[in-house]
């Protein structure tokens, strides 16, 4: 085993490298627009990390619909299939133009309804204009979304890690632009942040377009031609595999964006260090995540050629990597936890809070990265369904109920739904890894 794994190493890293740095381009978008909301102090720091987590937890749905591709365009490939590889593309693109309009629909209903929420005044009053400002962005986001997972697919990942490199550069301007009121332009505030994030989305999709026509153009005669028309007997595949990935997805980042709601019935400071601690152990995770996505297209790619031997080797191989990076980094995290929050803010309060909370989250890495990259494996073999049981009983069963009662009924604070949901993580950590074992078995048999 040890032998084996060794050999997956190499292949693994190459594409995983990429992948984990765009996810973490993905995630410092939103450190960025934290950073430089703090200026606005505690009550925009809660608003803006309240408003992205709400539309996240919207948005990730239709995102998630798109994981199916990492299964049908890997195993494509795998077997040489060049068409089959285009037309999944193609019934990705039109998921994403007939589900992106109803997700921003979704959002504005959402921001309608922050009256009934308990919300802090000082943050209800910035959330709702940020949510319909950002709704905007949810199509060039899922087209983005079908994009990327195509690339990677065909194994084709730094132009992804590049794109959400020079995202961060359009974003960082904007926010500079849009919330202070540069270059002429009206100070917009936490308003501001949305339409900056807006436009660096929509520059992410039409990069990795141009991308995909590049690729296309090199292959010369050899590109297949594939219409452009909707397939509804794929349509139905993709959802069918995608839905259950995206209902696993929402239901684990929704667990999350409960709790930033909880976190915003509580004073101003009390949210604002939950963001900013959320938004750190955001930014660790995205290195699972990567993992995650890579070792699903390995998994797939092995599976599509019909090698069940590799598919295993390359799951126990992420799972190995990504236990290990993970207890690096939660080591650092709590070694290094005040000067990290204070990146963020000067508020002595903010940053006693922000320090408590890393250090919980510091405890919770290796389970973290253990259910992510579980989950992309059993995703690569094609199996989206195992990972929704176990988050609805970990996230929303044992870790927002627990969360909940330490924090409002037994006075614990916002540290107490960090506690709840350490519980929730801990339970699907160990759940997916047990379904991993035992899809490996069966793969093997």
């Amino acid at each position: 085993m040890i032998v084996a794994v060794r050999r997956e190493v190499r292949p693994l890293l190459t594409l995983a490298v990429p992948v984990i740095l765009a996810e973490v381009g993905w995630m410092a978008m939103g450190l960025v627009d934290t950073i430089m909301v703090g200026r606005l102090g505690p009550a925009a720091i809660g608003a803006a990390g309240m408003g992205s987590s709400v539309f996240t937890a919207i948005v990730i749905f239709g995102m998630g619909l798109m994981l199916g591709l990492d299964t049908f365009v890997s195993q494509a490939y795998g077997a040489r299939r060049l068409d089959e590889c285009l037309a999944w593309l193609h019934q990705g693109v039109w998921l994403a133009l007939i589900v992106g309009p109803v997700l921003m629909v979704a959002t504005w209903l959402t921001a309608t309804t922050l009256d009934v929420w308990g919300l802090h005044p000082a943050i209800r009053v910035l959330v709702r204009p940020y949510l319909r400002d950002i709704s905007l962005g949810a199509l060039p986001l899922l087209l983005y979304a079908g994009f990327r997972r195509y690339l990677q697919g065909l194994h084709v990942v730094k132009p992804v890690m590049f794109a959400l490199i020079t995202a961060n550069l359009v974003n960082a301007a904007g926010n500079w632009v849009l919330i202070y009121g540069h270059l002429g332009l009206p100070a917009m505030g936490v308003q501001g942040s949305a339409w900056a994030t807006d436009l660096a989305r929509a520059y992410m999709a039409a990069f990795l377009y141009i991308t995909i026509r590049i690729v296309h153009r090199r292959r010369g005669d050899a590109h297949p031609q594939v219409p452009w028309r909707p397939d509804w007997s794929r349509m139905r595949r993709l959802i069918s595999l995608g839905l259950p990935a995206a209902s696993q997805v929402a239901l684990e980042v929704g667990g999350f964006a409960a709790a930033t709601a909880m976190a915003g019935k509580l004073d101003p400071i009390s949210s604002g260090g939950h963001q900013i601690a959320m938004n750190l152990a955001g930014l660790a995770f995205m290195v699972p995540l990567g993992l995650a996505s890579a070792s699903a297209v390995r998994v797939g790619h092995a599976l599509g050629a019909g090698d069940s031997l590799r598919a295993r080797r390359a799951g126990w191989t992420a799972l190995v990597i990504g236990a290990t990076l993970m207890l690096v980094i939660g080591a650092s995290l709590l070694t290094f936890r005040e000067p990290l929050v204070r990146l963020f803010t000067s508020d002595v309060r903010l940053i006693a809070i922000g320090v408590q909370l890393l250090a919980i989250a510091a405890g919770f890495q290796l389970f973290d990265g253990v259910q992510a990259i579980a989950t992309g494996v059993l995703r690569g073999a094609g199996d989206t369904r195992t990972p929704v049981l176990f988050n609805v009983v970990g996230y929303w069963v044992l870790g927002l109920p627990v969360g909940y009662s330490l924090c409002f009924r037994y006075g614990w604070g916002v540290r107490g739904l960090w506690f709840g949901l350490s519980a929730g993580l801990i339970l699907v950590s160990l759940a997916l890894t047990v379904a991993w074992t035992r899809k490996a078995r069966r793969i093997g048999s």
